[in-house]
């Protein structure tokens, strides 16, 4: 036994001593190789140019001005001996002899907090310096061997406000964005907004590399290897700028959201009014300035094309019927009486019309052209909150629409369940009806009620999109046919056309009248209740400003060949048929106007897209097509400059 002890302990030494010998010298070789390979050799990552993002048209919406970053070498002597600078003094007033406008004290301390003994790189102190600025001091600086110059672009929004919550801005990266993405690492700005973070991945491009021979002074001395980025990767959208500055500027003195989408799911115009400057956010916004922006009670920084969430009012009602149809077939066959106001059971509690002496008899189409409330009121308490919350939900309402904008919001289509899981109470019946003509708990963006109106419009359920080709790619869209009733579909789109048409339609006075014919549905959602003491409902005008309604239009056209979806809503405007149709309509004359309805050039191209021939442009587009060239240069030539380019 003890002998087997001794063999055992004999063993157990032997293997401890090989193991350590394998350690040290083979194991170990690969690490101390890495480490005199990295003595010998030094990688140097080239950034990539971020892409550039243009309109439909080719108008530049982000590009990038040219320019130069500073840097200073790293461990230079921060102390000063026998009454001379430091070496990083020294070094810092050379920058300021060539650029009085640098701080001095942000420079040294930017370069204290990132040097230390393990840091082998240059220290980055100034971003950027314009490149007409750079141009003769170039020769001074490039003598002194601790300053490095390089090449660096800094990202212009050419449009401002216009475009701010579309294109969104870039910012510089946290370490937490530095340690998720190489890239972001190295270049230091990343897309905190908008399409510029949506698309950060492509626009920023990949990184290329130079691996260098270097002395032990760290001086490169060769070229190793060397492998250029794979950059300019540009975005183009399907937003016509010209649309969107029309649109915003109509907005003046009031808040809101006004959308246009092709029924292809092509977003042509976006704007959430008020906005903000991006150009802001480049190089660092001011604590002021960020201050102001989070306080100011209009929200501008607030995209509310995808982050508002508002009550739908009476715009959801043509989904809630077909919801209706879908729960209950042979349901909206049924007319429902309309006095004024409803009761539930034996309460007093009146559920009210908007108009007080009621609309009579009324069917589908009347309810949808006259908007009345009691008729949706009644048919909810036949199909139940569930059903109506579970198809309407199915219409895209209260769903994200997949839009490619980042943290697009949900919003609120309530059901039993909801309720019970968010305030741990039932459902009454009570909220099934109020639900019914869009007030309550419903909550829905913008953006959602205009992918709804193109359901409504085309049977197509589709997932709208912002940009149209990545490179040459395109960027394709989905479209999923739905199902419905035939004749309540029909009906529908007809009170639609009433609406905007017909003599007693809530947006006839202001729509009938434009060069195609347009169907829509008027919405009015209410943002206080009014007690039930309260006989008769002060107007619009005469309550506060943030109690009055949101004001809603929601249309499409024309109404026999669908092609557009133009969704408006002004904040606290009261009835959409007096507030939004307005620039519903101007936005309708504009499209008229611009040639996007013209079916001949649509026959142009169905014709060319079967024949595979390019369609002739005409002398107008020739000659726009050359303005937005010769702009573009002009952009270019003044980015680089440091002017003004507004």
């Amino acid at each position: 036994m003890r002998y087997k002890i001794t063999l055992l302990l004999f063993a157990l030494v032997w293997a401890g001593m090989i193991i350590r010998l394998y350690h040290v010298s083979v194991k170990s070789n690969f690490y101390y190789e890495g480490l005199a390979k990295a003595n010998v050799e030094r990688k140097e990552f080239i950034k990539p140019v971020r892409g550039e993002i243009t309109d439909r048209n080719g108008n530049l919406l982000a590009m990038n001005q040219i320019g130069f970053s500073l840097s200073i070498k790293p461990h230079l002597s921060m102390k000063a001996k026998e009454g001379k600078k430091s070496q990083l003094e020294q070094a810092v007033d050379i920058l300021l002899e060539t650029f009085p406008d640098l701080n001095k004290t942000t420079m040294m301390k930017v370069y204290k907090k990132k040097s230390s003994p393990y840091n082998h790189k240059f220290i980055k102190v100034v971003d950027f310096i314009h490149y007409a600025d750079m141009m003769s001091a170039y020769p001074k600086l490039s003598m002194y061997e601790n300053l490095k110059i390089e090449a660096e672009t800094k990202r212009y929004y050419p449009y401002g406000r216009y475009c701010a919550h579309l294109i969104g801005y870039t910012g510089r990266s946290n370490t937490k964005e530095n340690e998720a993405d190489e890239v972001v690492d190295v270049v230091g700005k990343v897309g905190k907004s908008g399409l510029e973070r949506y698309y950060n991945e492509f626009l920023q491009g990949e990184l290329g590399y130079q691996i260098n021979k270097v002395t032990a002074r760290n001086r490169a001395i060769d070229v190793l290897e060397k492998m250029m980025p794979k950059d300019n990767r540009n975005l183009t959208l399907n937003i016509d700028v010209d649309l969107q500055k029309m649109i915003f500027e109509h907005f003046k003195e009031q808040e809101g959201v006004a959308i246009v989408m092709r029924t292809n799911g092509e977003i042509l115009a976006a704007v959430s009014y008020p906005a903000y400057d991006p150009n802001l956010f480049v190089g660092g916004i001011s604590s002021k300035a960020w201050r102001a922006l989070q306080e100011d009670l209009k929200h501008p920084f607030t995209n509310k094309i995808i982050h508002g969430t508002y009550p739908p009012g009476s715009s959801i009602k043509m989904g809630m019927a077909l919801a209706f149809d879908k729960a209950k077939p042979g349901i909206l066959e049924k007319s429902e009486y309309c006095k004024g106001y409803m009761t539930i059971g034996n309460s007093s509690h009146r559920f009210r019309c908007w108009k007080h002496s009621g609309h009579g008899t009324v069917y589908l189409r009347k309810a949808i052209m006259q908007s009345c409330d009691v008729y949706f009121y009644k048919k909810s308490l036949q199909v139940g909150i569930d059903a109506m919350a579970r198809n309407l939900r199915s219409f895209g309402l209260g769903v994200k629409t997949g839009v490619d904008l980042p943290r697009e919001y949900n919003g609120v289509i309530p059901d039993k369940g909801w309720k019970m899981k968010r305030f741990k109470q039932p459902w009454f019946l009570g909220e099934t009806v109020i639900a019914a003509i869009g007030q309550g708990y419903d909550l829905v963006t913008p953006l959602q009620v205009v992918r709804y109106t193109n359901l409504v419009a085309t049977g197509n359920l589709v997932t709208p999109k912002v940009a149209k080709k990545m490179n040459d790619r395109e960027v394709n869209t989905t479209i999923v046919p739905m199902e419905f009733n035939a004749h309540s579909l029909s009906e529908v789109r007809k009170g639609m056309y009433d609406v905007c048409n017909t003599p007693g339609g809530t947006a006839y006075r202001l729509m009938h009248d434009l060069p195609i014919k347009v169907a829509g549905k008027t919405g009015t959602s209410q943002v206080t209740s009014i007690p039930q003491g309260v006989g008769k409902r002060l107007k619009e005008s005469e309550l506060a400003y943030f109690h009055r309604s949101h004001a809603w239009i929601t249309t499409y056209a024309p109404y026999d060949d669908p092609q557009f979806v133009v969704t408006v809503l002004i904040e606290h405007g009261g009835h959409g048929g007096s507030t939004s149709a307005p620039m519903a309509g101007d936005i309708y004359r504009w499209l008229h106007k611009n040639g996007y309805f013209k079916s001949k050039l649509k026959k142009e191209i169905d014709t060319a897209v079967i024949t595979g021939e390019e369609p002739q442009e005409s002398p107008e587009l020739k000659k726009k097509k050359e303005n937005i060239r010769k702009r573009n240069e002009e952009l270019r030539k003044k980015s680089s400059s440091g002017l003004s380019l507004f």
